[in-house]
């Protein structure tokens, strides 16, 4: 009796744990776009996750053209800690594991490739925040640095270090079927399910020992990324912080030249201050920077200054200009489209001469209300006009006076308010 309620006390845990999917589950979670702070931080904190769940593995599935190096850094270090086996599986055919992506599929215990994909080129480029390139000789020491840091992981990770250095050195790419043949990956897989019954019994080595994977049939649960990190994404895109950055100075001109509107102030210093946030993970030269700011001045003398329209095109054809050289970084990943570019530099003009146009004409035009509203106003006195008299002004009967003697009649012209006497003039006279 004893013994059969030991055993189903023990059949009631195992069922429990099993339904937690403590060692039994492979988490998983999807990678696609460009590595930048936002992706790092999901999979660090995801693979915390895993760890914490005690998943037999833990599966990305990558397809990414690169993207930042301290991102990249940021996650081959939290692989390389990680005590469960990381498996990083560049998926579905057509993806790539390109530049970071190449070092992080490098990093993992298990490194695979569907069919119709590729990997590599790792080359460094210059990524200095409005800072001049770097000269050949920093450029060389970069390279080195960088090839000596995916030579350690291939050879800790039991890889081609060859190629890996080749990718550095010379931008090498690399098919899923040659991968495998050069012993840069493990294996190639067609889908996920098929990689898990491919991957049973192989042993390896994770920062608490040797691991036997038993992963045949095992269920996968997919970690999805909090909105939080969709949301810094997101902003990260070059595309997305140019269009904050315009809308952020924009809000504020219009609110300077409008005060009172609030919307716009508010709308224009949160979209600036996001837009500073992605300008810190995203390479900006300040010569395209300066040369936004004086398009958008030269908008603004345009409104002020008759130019016939020479300063407007010259506001255009700046914001253009500055716009293609903002991202200081000569690779497609990070980089703004000339679409983004033109939507934006019509959108300005049609800005600058109707909206902001509005708010400065009301700001400079004549006061029409009070005492100040009536200089200029031409009306008729209605008796003879010296130190004193009557006149009839916009509507209303004033007291008037006058350094010339008006009839009654006559029409005249307001030159000055003094309380509630109105200075007045004979009409062309």
């Amino acid at each position: 009796m004893r013994r059969a309620c030991a055993v189903a006390l023990f059949l009631l845990l195992y069922l429990v744990c099993a339904s937690q999917g403590y060692p039994n589950e492979v988490y998983s979670i999807r990678v696609q776009g460009v590595i930048n702070p936002a992706s790092a931080g999901f999979i660090v904190e995801s693979l915390a996750k895993a760890e914490k769940g005690k998943a037999e593995a833990f599966l990305i599935l990558l397809d990414t053209p690169g993207g930042l190096d301290t991102s990249m850094r940021e996650i081959v270090k939290g692989i390389m800690e990680s005590a469960i086996p990381v498996i990083v599986y560049v998926y579905p055919s057509g993806a790539r594991a390109a530049s970071a992506g190449s070092v992080i599929l490098l990093a993992s215990h298990i490194a695979a490739m569907a069919p119709g994909t590729n990997a590599g080129a790792a080359h460094p480029v210059s990524i200095g925040q409005g800072q001049e390139k770097p000269d050949k000789t920093m450029m060389e020491k970069v390279t080195k640095d960088a090839e000596a840091y995916v030579r350690s992981i291939a050879k800790q990770r039991g890889r081609n270090e060859e190629w890996a250095a080749k990718s550095v050195k010379e931008s090498a790419s690399i098919t899923a079927n040659d991968a495998v043949e050069q012993k840069v990956v493990d294996l190639v897989a067609a889908s996920p399910d098929e990689l898990l019954t491919n991957l049973d019994g192989r042993e390896v080595e994770t920062k608490k020992g040797k691991v036997i994977l038993r992963t045949r049939g095992k269920k996968i649960t997919e970690i999805v990324m909090p909105p939080k990190y969709r949301f810094l994404s997101y902003i990260s895109d070059p595309n997305v912080a140019y269009i904050l950055m315009m809308m952020g100075i924009y809000g504020i001109l219009f609110e300077i030249y409008s005060p009172g509107a609030v919307f716009p102030g508010v709308v224009g210093g949160i979209s600036l201050i996001l837009a500073l946030y992605a300008f810190q993970t995203i390479p900006i030269s300040f010569a395209g920077l300066f040369l936004i700011l004086l398009g958008i001045l030269f908008f603004v003398l345009e409104i002020k200054i008759v130019s016939h329209g020479v300063l407007g095109i010259a506001g255009i054809i700046s914001l253009v200009i500055g716009s293609i050289m903002l991202v200081d970084l000569p690779s497609s990943v990070l980089s703004i489209s000339y679409t983004t570019i033109i939507v934006v530099a019509v959108v300005s003009g049609i800005f600058f001469f109707g909206v902001i146009s509005y708010a400065i004409k009301a700001q400079l035009s004549k006061v029409k209300t009070g005492g100040e509203g009536l200089i200029g106003e031409e009306g008729v006195a209605r008796t003879d006009i010296g130190e004193g008299g009557k006149v009839f002004v916009h509507g209303e009967l004033w007291n008037g006076r006058s350094n010339e003697p008006i009839h009654e009649g006559e029409k005249i012209v307001v030159t000055g308010v003094q309380g509630l006497i109105v200075e007045v003039k004979r009409k062309g006279g």
